[in-house]
C-alpha cells in the first residue's frame, strides 16, 4: 500500500462558509507533506477532521487502506495517528518529565495509568532520550509553567512523538520558534521519517516547510489547489495568485500567521 492517508470527497460548512469543500488528496507512507494555502483555507479545520475533533459533513478518510471510523479523539490516537495544535497545550502544573509520561498513557484504559509502574526502565528510557533531544533535561523536574514559549513548544512536540504514532499531523510547529529551536524540530522531524513515520505539517514559514518536504500540498477557500515537490509547487501559477501574486512568498518568514 502506497498512501496511508487518502481524503476523498471531505466537507465542512460553517454556517454559510464551506470551510473544507470537496476536497480530495493523498499521503504517502515514510513521507513528510506540508500542507500550505493562504489565511483562511481550511488547513486546521483539515486536521481537525482527521482526528474528528470535528465532524465532517461529508467525505470519507481512508487510513492505512481502510475507512477512518467515526471515533473520539483519543481512539483516533490509539489507532495510530497523533496531532499538535496551533495552541500550546502542555500541563502547567506538571513538571516537564510528567507531561513527557502523558504520551505513554494511550497503552492503558486510564491516564493516570502511566505514572504506575509498568514497563518502568523502558518508558524511563525513552523519557530521558527525548529531554536529552530537546535540550531540557536540566529542568526534566521543574513545573512545565516554568518554561518559555519555545521550550513549551518542544515539550508538546516531544509528547506527540513519544505516542509513537505511525501518521504524525503537526500545526504550525516553527511557529514563534528561534533559530536555535527551530534546527532542533528540524531534526527532530528527520529523525521520525528515520524511523518509519509519515509526518504532515501545516507551516507558514514557507522556506523551513519547502526545505522538509518531500511534497506539497496546496489549498485555497477550503479546496485543492495543487499537489508535488516543493520545486513544482512553487511554479504553480494558481498558488502564486492565491497568496500575493509573487514568487517572492517562498523567501518570507510568516511563521507567526495563523490559520
Amino acid at each position: 500500500m502506497k498512501h496511508i492517508l487518502e481524503v476523498v470527497g471531505l466537507k465542512k460548512q460553517f454556517g454559510g462558509v464551506h470551510a473544507v469543500d470537496d476536497l480530495h488528496f493523498s499521503i504517502k507512507k515514510h513521507t513528510i507533506t506540508g500542507l500550505i494555502g493562504p489565511n483562511g483555507a481550511g488547513k486546521t479545520t483539515v486536521f481537525n477532521l482527521i482526528t474528528q475533533f470535528l465532524p465532517a459533513d461529508g467525505g470519507t478518510v481512508f487510513y492505512s487502506g481502510a475507512v477512518l471510523p467515526h471515533a473520539q479523539p483519543e481512539k483516533v490516537v490509539r489507532m495510530g495517528i497523533a496531532r499538535t495544535f496551533q495552541q500550546i497545550r502542555v500541563c502547567k502544573t506538571l513538571t516537564v518529565r510528567e507531561n513527557l509520561l502523558l504520551a505513554c498513557s494511550k497503552k492503558y484504559d486510564r491516564w493516570w495509568d502511566c505514572f504506575r509502574r509498568r514497563d518502568e526502565r523502558a518508558l524511563s528510557d525513552n523519557v530521558e532520550k527525548m529531554l536529552k533531544t530537546i535540550g531540557l533535561e536540566h529542568m526534566s523536574e521543574s513545573p512545565a509553567s516554568e518554561l518559555s514559549y519555545g521550550q513549551s513548544k518542544l515539550v508538546e512536540l516531544a509528547r506527540t512523538f513519544l505516542i509513537d504514532a505511525k501518521l504524525i499531523l503537526l500545526d504550525e510547529p516553527a511557529s514563534g520558534i528561534n533559530p536555535t529551536f527551530l534546527l532542533t524540530i528540524e531534526k527532530m522531524i528527520f529523525d521520525l521519517k528515520k524511523e518509519g513515520k509519515t509526518i504532515f505539517v501545516i507551516e507558514h514559514n514557507l522556506p523551513f516547510l519547502m526545505r522538509i518536504s518531500d511534497e506539497i500540498l496546496a489549498m485555497n477557500e477550503g479546496k485543492f489547489l495543487c499537489q508535488g515537490t516543493p520545486e513544482e509547487v512553487q511554479q504553480n501559477p494558481q498558488l502564486l495568485a492565491a497568496y500575493l501574486g509573487e514568487t517572492s512568498i517562498f523567501n518570507l518568514q510568516t511563521s507567526n500567521s495563523e490559520c
